[in-house]
């Protein structure tokens, strides 16, 4: 089955150039050339997969990056950007984009992310049909099928990364996962030096799950490793 991909990208060139590659991958292209039109396609539309400039006319992509996670859209978003400073990457990840890359760009790269991507939600999707629907610990409930968290009644909001975050770690209580090893299941692609994306990523799920951050009960450090879920 064919994968249906919007592009939101500013520059006709552009577009069209991952357009070809794109349809040599089986995809559908559709595209949008101003934030707006990008916005309202990306709200009204079902996509495998959105590849987001950042500097758009009317209205940037991180804004509507952040609008379509405000509104439950889980769709994977690969952004595009000229800027080549890391704050710009880290913003771009936590604001819940799935993965960056800046330009110019080779097309192999792109192809790469492209389909790093696709292997990583089929991977999601195949676990979540294997493994428990709902995951719970100590009043902490996840809800696998409604990507829902809920702790003590109180529903808690996450970003997608977060939530693929808890997800994993929980659904393994116990083992201990390396950073760079996070990046790779999670973000399905290395980020070779943005092993910080994990750490600000984990550091923020905590303020949201954990009753006293200063003291979790969920998602622990692992010293000399990394994370793990808690197993007792």
């Amino acid at each position: 089955m064919k994968k249906e991909v919007l592009v939101i990208e500013d520059d006709p060139d552009i577009v069209e150039l991952l357009r070809i590659h794109l349809e040599d991958l089986e995809c559908n292209v559709y595209s949008a050339l101003t934030g707006t039109n990008g916005l309202e396609m990306a709200e009204k539309g079902k996509y495998d997969l959105i590849i987001l400039d950042l500097m758009l006319p009317e209205i940037d992509g991180l804004e509507i990056c952040k609008s379509i996670r405000a509104q439950k859209v889980y769709t994977p978003v690969l952004m595009l950007t000229a800027k080549v400073e890391e704050i710009d990457k880290v913003v771009g990840l936590e604001t819940g984009a799935d993965d960056y890359m800046t330009k110019p760009f080779s097309v192999r790269e792109f192809i790469s992310r492209v389909k790093a991507i696709f292997r990583r939600v089929h991977m999601i999707e195949e676990q979540s049909k294997e493994s428990k629907k709902k995951l719970e610990y100590k009043g902490l409930h996840i809800d696998l099928d409604k990507r829902k968290v809920v702790y003590e009644e109180n529903v808690i909001s996450l970003t997608p990364k977060e939530f693929d975050l808890l997800v994993l770690m929980a659904s393994h209580p116990g083992r201990s996962y390396k950073r760079d090893e996070l990046l790779n299941l999670v973000w399905g692609y290395e980020f070779s030096g943005y092993e910080h994306t994990v750490n600000s990523h984990v550091n923020r799920l905590r303020a949201k799950v954990e009753p006293d951050v200063n003291n979790p009960q969920f998602i622990l450090t692992t010293w000399g490793i990394g994370y793990k879920f808690n197993d007792e």
